[in-house]
């Protein structure tokens, strides 16, 4: 039997799950924890095989946090991210912390299941509609932002305005919109809010 630890800041989440894999024969629930230094602790004390999480976990640590001090720890357990964040920046960030599956909530039970076992028997398992994303990504003509654009962009995403970036990176609010126009034609957008999730979307920035 599959022993899952169970990390989610959602009581109601947790539950559901709990109850769902009670359902089968293959997995045990052997704790729960709804913060990164709660399921640290929990790992070290229950050895769980699995480890089921969420990305955001409300205040402290974050999900890939936890996810890369998890991998640091003797005989790890392997990871598998349950979020309802789709975009190709996490899935990539999820992938560097070391995560062994990128599952999305509104999978199907059956998915769920079949990527446990897969996860657990050593190898890797990602959502379809993951899969698909990072395919069209791979396989369109890449979109090249200068450094520059980059940082506007990047600066844009944790709620900067015109003026704040260029006191931040030192030139005029003119330079800023002058970037931005050549940033919204290469990604097709028309202002500076659609820009920075496209970006995101496309992994072109890495959200804060």
């Amino acid at each position: 039997m599959t022993r899952i630890l169970l990390v989610d800041d959602h009581p109601v989440v947790r539950a559901g799950l709990r109850a769902l894999l009670s359902g089968s024969a293959e997995f045990e629930v052997c704790g729960e924890a709804a913060d990164g230094v709660a399921a640290l602790r929990l790992v070290r004390e229950l050895s769980p095989d699995l480890v089921l999480m969420d990305i955001r976990l409300g205040e402290g640590m974050c999900g890939l946090e936890t996810t890369r001090r998890i991998a640091r720890l003797p005989d790890a357990p392997r990871v598998v991210v349950l979020t309802s964040y789709e975009s190709d920046a996490y899935v990539v960030r999820a992938v560097e912390a070391g995560v062994a599956g990128y599952l999305l909530k509104g999978s199907p039970p059956d998915l769920l299941f079949q990527s446990l076992r897969t996860v657990a028997a050593g190898e890797s398992a990602l959502s379809p509609s993951v899969v698909s994303r990072l395919m069209n990504r791979y396989r369109a003509p890449r979109t090249v932002l200068t450094a520059r654009e980059t940082e506007i962009l990047e600066l844009i995403a944790t709620g900067r305005s015109n003026r704040e970036i260029g006191s931040a990176l030192f030139i005029s609010g003119t330079t800023v919109k002058t970037h931005l126009a050549h940033v919204y034609e290469k990604l097709g957008v028309e202002n500076r809010t659609a820009a920075a999730r496209v970006a995101a979307d496309r992994g072109l920035i890495v959200p804060g």
